[in-house]
């Protein structure tokens, strides 16, 4: 295979990964960063990587890989950063923000279950979560206004409201 046909290696055998061909990665997102960017020719060599990074439960993702490569840096030329965002409030909320119409469950129910049976001894409804995600939701807007008050991007312990 050509270098112009091969989008990457494999990072456990090291062969070439055709353009548009299947390649698999780990779920775990430890594996996918930008640096690590672990992606392996078959299941079998994604295997290779477990016993060194010891994960708890994790599985093969299969992926297609780009029919067109990627574009090159020249050799001694930086490659161009990312432009940095800052991410200002805005009027209208964003897809998934506390806008009275997004229900979706942000408590992960067998821990909160797990909390309240050691705590009392109590069960927990199902229905308890929705109420609990809104206060969650509550308390994120919060933090979300203080920190953007302080003029930062990124939501800190400080930014919650202690009570």
């Amino acid at each position: 295979m050509s270098e112009a046909d091969q989008w990457r290696r494999c990072s456990a055998c090291k062969s070439p990964i055709a353009l548009g061909a299947t390649y698999w990665t780990c779920n775990v997102s430890t594996c996918n960063r930008k640096r690590t960017g672990l992606v392996f020719c078959t299941v079998s060599c994604w295997e290779v990587h477990l016993p060194t990074v010891n994960h708890r439960e994790s599985w093969a993702v299969d992926h297609i890989a780009p029919t067109e490569p990627e574009p090159q840096t020249p050799p001694g030329e930086a490659r161009p950063a990312a432009p940095r965002r800052r991410i200002m409030q805005s009027s209208t909320p964003a897809k998934g923000a506390s806008d009275g119409k997004s229900r979706e469950i942000l408590i992960v129910a067998s821990r909160l279950k797990d909390y309240v049976r050691a705590r009392s001894g109590f069960n927990t409804s199902d229905k308890a979560l929705e109420p609990l995600s809104d206060i969650v939701r509550r308390v994120c807007d919060r933090a979300i206004d203080n920190a953007s008050r302080e003029g930062r991007s990124t939501v800190l312990d400080r930014d919650i409201p202690k009570s």
